[in-house]
């Protein structure tokens, strides 16, 4: 099993759980899942993810499946929203008056452009209308259950 502050080792391949897009893939680091499930991208390396346990560098559902987990062990691990990228919060959906963001060189308005607000957060524009622009900054899966195929390849101590 992986401890705290240990190095663990790992293929994943993770996937919406539940709705319409449930089956969904979206991350993994096998590139053979990655093309064929039409989600490769050519400037990403895919390689095993090497994370530090317990400081918090992947959803907290995954650290606590790695930590159960023996060298050469896989499963799939179901993780519920507050343990995986977080409940949907509706404060984070921001409206603007168009013509402030349309002011910003980097902004077209458009929707599904990405934008950053002043405190760098990065958010994403759901909605465009004659006055206002409507940016959404929780994370793109906040409220949904997903599922992790993980195979811990290696763990040690690299201290």
């Amino acid at each position: 099993m992986a401890s705290q502050g240990e190095v663990a080792v790992v293929h994943f391949t993770g996937r919406i759980a539940e709705g319409e897009d449930e089956g969904e893939v979206f991350d993994t680091t096998d590139v053979d899942v990655a093309m064929s499930e039409d989600v490769y991208h050519g400037h990403r390396d895919y390689k095993p993810l090497e994370f530090r346990v317990g400081e918090q560098k992947v959803v907290p559902g995954l650290d606590d499946a790695v930590r159960e987990m023996e060298v050469g062990e896989e499963r799939t691990v179901r993780v519920e929203p507050e343990r995986a990228f977080g409940e949907r919060d509706e404060s984070k959906v921001v409206e603007y008056p168009r013509e402030d963001l349309e002011a910003r060189s980097d902004v077209t308005a458009e929707p599904g452009e990405l934008v950053r607000s002043e405190t760098g957060e990065t958010g994403w524009i759901t909605e465009v209308n004659d006055e206002t622009v409507t940016v959404d900054f929780n994370h793109e899966l906040a409220g949904l259950a997903v599922e992790f195929d993980v195979k811990l390849l290696n763990r040690h101590d690299d201290g």
